[in-house]
């Protein structure tokens, strides 16, 4: 932040503001709860014992390397290895051995006498399309009684039926034989009595479905049910000593974030918005972990906090003519319009040209200047969608469904974000990534239908308790004349109709047709998009648990940030 910057905010009080009987929509957030937990970050490990971790690290990347070669002639067991490796979280280290052999099982995977079995034909399936490859679901036709349903047989195949469970989290709107599977399955699997380990993958899956999932969640829990088996010895001492070291590489990353955000001093000088520095790390966590992707954290968590103010600022504080104002301030992107704007807006807009000339001094050295434009472009599609809707609430007007929808996937903050998520990703996003996103891309909308809709289930009640603009579900109740209940049955359906679409869109373009000739992100940065929505599905699954930070996210917080593995 500069000196003057600095000088301008130090000077300004909140309760220097309009005057005190100006009507303020508050939200009554709670305060952080974590304190200066994240201030302070001691290494765990000196020069010497990190250099030796390090080298410990590649010994066992090598033997797991051998180990993959060495079940390539049996396509089941590499298909099993291959299982392990991703749901312990080290996939990222052997994408180039484990592409190699999907495309050999994706090329033979029709004449394996596996296949005949339910565990491992969902597994095949799963796998492949987790990756992209084009795989059929009709594979599960030869599971289906004479009645055209899955057979009773299946039911004592506790491994098969988890498989096809997990299985049918990949479908798409033409797999109609996995919205089968699905019913199927989940039935069974809830009403069986098992016992550990076994239990624990159940109930754990039924809760949160692989696919769904976050990538380190589902690591550290992996590795706590994984040691319970008999096991690869190799497979589980690396995911212990990868998940440790990077663990550590993002205590680092918070404590730097955390004291930055100290630094502006929001928590005092805007009491009315959020403080969630360190669940809003949390998220971005869950976008990428990758040990490469360092300083796209950095970028994007820095964004997303002043994005969470400047979200509350339009739904918790300002009134219609500031926010007007601030709209206005926003399109120009000018430190000249500070002059015009309430001093609590003022400390706002100077922290974000403030990050936003810090960012492309980063963007400059890597030469990408060109993408801070995409996302200051991105920030004003969200205020102006932030606008829209408070021209709504102004008006007392309730939208119709696809009227809200129209301005609501904007500003559910989902479609700004993915283009944040890629500032400082490398060379592998380009221009074309960026212009792509421009164009409304099915995985991108659908994606943020995800969002849109997740966030307005769970969080409608509490945005009522004031002045507030209808959700999904208000508009849907009032539209279709039905209960609470019925609309957000409907708004889930249309949930899970968005992820088969998003499932569809990660599939690799055909080499004929008419998609073959589109452009199509490589797939590193279509997983952004994907990891966004994972992030959707977990914090927002039952509460909104951005907002109301509850023993789940606590939960969530202390396995990644806090607690290494034990070893």
């Amino acid at each position: 932040m500069t000196a003057e910057g600095l000088g301008l905010v130090d000077s300004i009080s909140i309760q220097s503001d309009f005057p005190r009987d100006v009507h303020r929509p508050v939200a009554k957030f709670h305060p952080d709860i974590w304190g200066n937990q994240f201030l302070v970050y001691s290494p765990d490990s000196d020069k010497a014992t990190w250099a030796s971790k390090k080298e410990q690290l590649e010994q066992l990347k090598e033997r797991v390397r051998t180990e993959l070669h060495a079940t390539a002639s049996n396509p089941s067991q590499q298909l099993q290895l291959i299982d392990a490796i991703q749901r312990l979280g080290i996939a990222y280290h052997f994408e180039e051995e484990i592409g190699q052999a999907l495309q050999k099982m994706h090329e033979k995977h029709q004449n394996w006498e596996g296949n005949d079995h339910i565990y491992t034909a969902a597994l095949c399936f799963r796998i492949l399309r987790q990756e992209g490859f084009r795989i059929s679901s009709e594979i599960f036709k030869k599971f289906l009684n004479a009645e055209g349903k899955f057979g009773e047989c299946l039911v004592n195949d506790v491994p098969g039926m988890l498989a096809l469970y997990e299985a049918a989290h990949l479908r798409t709107h033409k797999d109609n034989i996995l919205d089968d599977a699905l019913a199927f399955t989940c039935n069974h699997l809830q009403s069986c009595k098992l016992s550990s380990p076994v239990a624990e993958l159940v109930s754990h899956a039924l809760m949160q479905p692989y696919w769904r999932g976050l990538p380190r969640l589902e690591a550290k829990h992996y590795i706590d049910v994984y040691e319970k088996f008999p096991s690869h010895n190799t497979l589980l001492t690396l995911a212990k000593l990868d998940f440790n070291m990077l663990q550590s590489q993002h205590k680092e990353e918070l404590q730097e974030i955390s004291l930055w955000w100290k630094e502006l001093d929001f928590a005092r000088k805007l009491p009315f918005a959020r403080d969630r520095i360190v669940e809003g790390y949390f998220w971005i966590v869950g976008v990428y972990f990758e040990p490469q992707y360092a300083l796209a954290r950095k970028i994007m968590s820095k964004v997303f906090a002043i994005a969470s103010i400047i979200d509350d600022i339009y739904d918790a504080y300002g009134t219609y003519e500031e926010i007007q104002i601030f709209t206005e301030a926003i399109e120009r992107w000018n430190v000249g319009c500070m002059k015009q704007l309430p001093d609590y807006m003022k400390i706002c807009y100077r922290a974000l040209l403030d990050l936003f000339e810090e960012i492309e001094e980063e963007v400059a050295k890597k030469g990408s200047s060109y993408r801070t434009y995409y996302a200051k472009e991105a920030l004003k599609w969200l205020v102006r969608a932030y606008f829209a809707e408070a021209k709504w609430l102004h008006q007392g007007y309730i939208p119709t469904v696809e009227e809200y929808m129209r301005i609501g996937l904007t500003s559910s903050g989902f479609p700004t974000l993915s283009i944040i998520s890629f500032l400082g990703m490398g060379d592998i996003v380009t221009k074309e990534s960026f212009d792509w996103t421009s164009n409304d891309p099915d995985i991108l909308r659908a994606a943020s239908i995800i969002c849109r809709l997740r966030d307005d289930i769970v969080g409608h009640k509490f945005e009522q308790e004031r002045p507030h603009i209808a959700s999904a579900v208000e508009c849907y109740m009032k539209q279709h004349g039905v209960t609470e209940q019925q609309a957000s049955e409907e708004l889930y359906r249309q949930i899970e109709d968005s992820w088969k679409l998003v499932n569809q869109q990660l599939l690799k373009p055909s080499t004929t047709g008419f998609d073959a000739a589109e452009f199509v992100p490589p797939r590193a940065v279509l997983l952004r998009v994907v990891n966004l929505a994972r992030v959707i599905d977990v914090a927002y699954k039952h509460n909104d648990e951005y907002t109301h930070v509850g023993e789940v996210m606590r939960s969530y917080v202390t396995s990644m940030f806090i607690n290494p593995v034990p070893v």
